[in-house]
């Protein structure tokens, strides 16, 4: 298990989805929902480092990736 201050993120509970980019192709992105917590990694690098985020924090990067604040144009 990866202890985090948010709580504990059981790996071994993780099913890890691969993120879909535009037009169906595949990401190097990663996506696990454990309990309350949600686990982002590396595909390319699967025992590398996960970070976690609570239920509000996820919701807030999504809609914040909905709304383009994070283009880096």
């Amino acid at each position: 298990m990866a202890q985090h201050v948010k709580g504990e993120f059981d790996l071994s509970r993780a099913n890890w989805q691969q993120a879909v980019g535009e037009k169906g192709s595949r990401g190097s992105v990663e996506v696990a929902f454990v309990d309350d917590l949600i686990g982002v990694r590396n595909s390319a690098e699967p025992d590398g480092p996960v970070l976690v985020f609570t239920q509000s924090e996820w919701v807030a990067f999504v809609e914040g990736a909905k709304d383009d604040e994070f283009d880096l144009d």
